[in-house]
Formats: structure tokens, C-alpha cells, sequence
């Protein structure tokens, strides 16, 4: 076998075991190898992380894992005795004190007490290590029904008071000279297009081209865009429609087709711990799906038209597909 014919046959071995991780695995294949040989959760005991979004769902499950590993918490959201209940249960499954876990009652649209929300934090645990902005809101909506006004509710909650609270912590973190890291709840959503959530796929996009923006800007500081795919959570429930007023009220039932927040906040927590900088998580076929959107841009051209619109629906929402 001469050296071209070698090459070509390593070439060819690769993309096979590429797509056979692809089938098989609930998570992109970097976030998988260091699941099983990188930096452990437990590498990130001691550290001071703020978790906005922290009362129910992913932030919930995230503090929880974070918690058994010896992690102090701030836990904000605007539901204050839910955040009493993460807190109890976070003290519950681990070895913290009542004084390590800090519960911030917060809404993320009052961007002018953003500064005092962060020097509350500051003064209680002198510092903050990781900010994990999770805080936000889904969609579910056809796109030439989408009122311009649930656009622009939706940009603020996701984008820009995300962003704003970040460049409070960026500051912190050139007047203080320390490595830092940002953490984003993205969604498979902010990597590709997805049906039925214009606004919300916009909006993830744009988060996206913020941080990828900020990390060129500073290397130094580690950033982590966490991309999930379908979770059991009750965010259909508060998702927004069409209408900026009323919610869609779905829910999003435990199954085979979606992950367990609790899997979930597993592989983001090793994600954060390993300080990656894009990653993302789901059932079959999410990950199939994304690779080949990102790789593969061609065949996910044919694969969409394969597929359909109604398909992609169900992937996404296997409870209301038809809604």
C-alpha cells in the first residue's frame, strides 16, 4: 500500500468512527472525551460561582452538581422561594455551609441594578470565579406571525442582559487580573436554525457573535458557550409565542427524545470544569444533526429537505409537534 493509499484509508477510518460517535454518543465528541479523561467536576471545589436562572431546570440541576462537588453558589432569579428550595437542596447533597450559598433574588431586565446585584455578591464571597448566565426564555411561534415586540422582549432578556452583565464581570476581572470565565446556556438552536422560534433563534445567533467577539478580544478569559439540545425542563411552559403577552404553556415530558436536566448539568458542569469553549448536548440524533449542519453544510442542505419542516418539529418537541 503505497503512502497516498494509507493516507486515504486513515482519512476514511476517521470519518467512519466520526459517525459512529455521532450516532451513538449525547454529546459532541471533545465534551465526551473529556467527560472520561479530562479535568474532573471536582477540579473546581472551593471556586465562587453565580448561576443566574438558578430556580428551576438547568440552573437548578447545575447548582445541584456543582454543590456535591464543594462549589460555593450565588443562586439568582426573581422567584425567591423557589431559590430557597435549590439552596435547601443544594445543602441537602453536599458539604456547604448555609454562608456558602447566597440566594440573590434578581430580574435580569432591571439592567441599571445589575452593578449592585454584582457588588452584593463581591462583598458576600470577595470574589467571583465563573458567572454562568443561564437566565432566559424560549419561543414558540411561526416567524411571519411574530409580533416585533416579542422580538425585542426576547433580545433583552437573552442578549443584551446577558451581555450587560458580563461586561460588568470582564471589568471585574481586568481591574482584578485574574483568568475569569464566562459561562453561556446556549442551545442547539444558536448553532443552527431551528423551526417554529424565530425570534429565539435570532437571539441565540446573536449570543454567539458576542462571545465569540469577546474571546478573540480577551484570550486570557475562558469562555463557555453551552449548547443543549431537548432538556426536561419547564421552560415550554413560560416560553414565549407570537403575542408579547401570554406563555405557551407546554411541558416537556421526561423520554427518550430528551435529556434529563440532571445529564444535562453533568456535561455542562464537565464542560465548565474543562473550560471549553463551544459544546453541545442531547439524544439522538442532536448531535448527528449538528455535526452535520456545522461540518457537513451541503449534506444538511439535503438533509433538511429529507427531513421537513414537520420532522425537525417533532426532533425538537416530540409532546406537541403538531401544535
Amino acid at each position: 500500500m503505497g503512502f497516498f493509499e494509507l493516507l486515504g484509508f486513515i482519512v476514511f477510518i476517521y470519518f467512519i468512527v466520526n459517525i459512529v460517535l455521532w450516532l451513538c454518543l449525547d454529546s459532541d465528541i471533545e465534551l465526551f472525551i473529556k467527560e472520561k479523561f479530562g479535568q474532573p467536576i471536582d477540579s473546581l471545589r472551593g471556586k465562587v460561582v453565580w448561576i443566574t436562572g438558578a430556580s428551576s431546570g438547568i440552573g437548578k440541576s447545575l447548582a445541584i452538581v456543582l454543590a456535591r462537588h464543594g462549589v460555593k453558589l450565588c443562586l439568582s432569579a426573581r422567584r425567591e422561594d423557589e431559590l430557597e428550595i435549590t439552596k435547601q437542596q443544594c445543602l441537602a447533597e453536599s458539604s456547604l455551609k448555609p454562608s456558602d450559598i447566597l440566594v440573590l433574588k434578581m430580574d435580569m431586565l432591571q439592567n441599571d441594578k445589575h452593578e449592585d446585584y454584582f457588588n452584593r455578591v463581591v462583598q458576600h464571597f470577595g470574589r467571583i470565579d465563573v458567572l454562568v448566565n443561564n437566565a432566559g426564555r424560549s419561543q414558540r411561534a411561526l416567524w411571519q406571525n411574530i409580533d416585533l415586540q416579542v422580538d425585542r422582549a426576547l433580545f433583552e432578556l437573552d442578549v443584551f442582559s446577558v451581555v450587560n452583565l458580563t461586561r460588568i464581570y470582564v471589568k471585574y476581572v481586568e481591574k482584578n487580573s485574574f483568568e475569569g470565565h464566562v459561562v453561556v446556556t446556549s442551545s442547539g438552536a444558536g448553532l443552527i436554525g431551528v423551526p417554529n422560534s424565530g425570534s429565539y433563534v435570532g437571539a441565540k445567533h446573536a449570543l454567539h457573535g458576542y462571545f465569540d467577539s469577546l474571546k478573540l478580544e480577551m484570550p486570557k478569559l475562558n469562555v463557555t458557550l453551552f449548547c443543549p439540545g431537548p432538556t426536561t425542563t419547564d421552560f415550554l411552559k413560560t416560553s414565549f409565542t407570537h403575542k408579547l403577552e401570554g406563555e405557551y404553556g407546554g411541558t416537556a415530558e421526561s423520554s427518550s427524545k430528551r435529556m434529563t436536566s440532571e445529564r444535562c448539568a453533568f456535561l455542562m458542569a464537565t464542560s465548565i470544569a474543562n473550560k471549553l469553549h463551544t459544546s453541545f448536548a442531547g439524544p439522538f440524533p442532536i448531535p448527528f444533526l449538528l455535526y452535520v449542519s456545522l461540518y457537513c453544510p451541503n449534506v444538511r442542505l439535503v438533509l433538511l429537505k429529507l427531513l421537513g419542516t414537520g420532522a425537525l418539529t417533532k426532533i425538537r418537541d416530540p409532546e406537541k409537534s403538531g401544535k
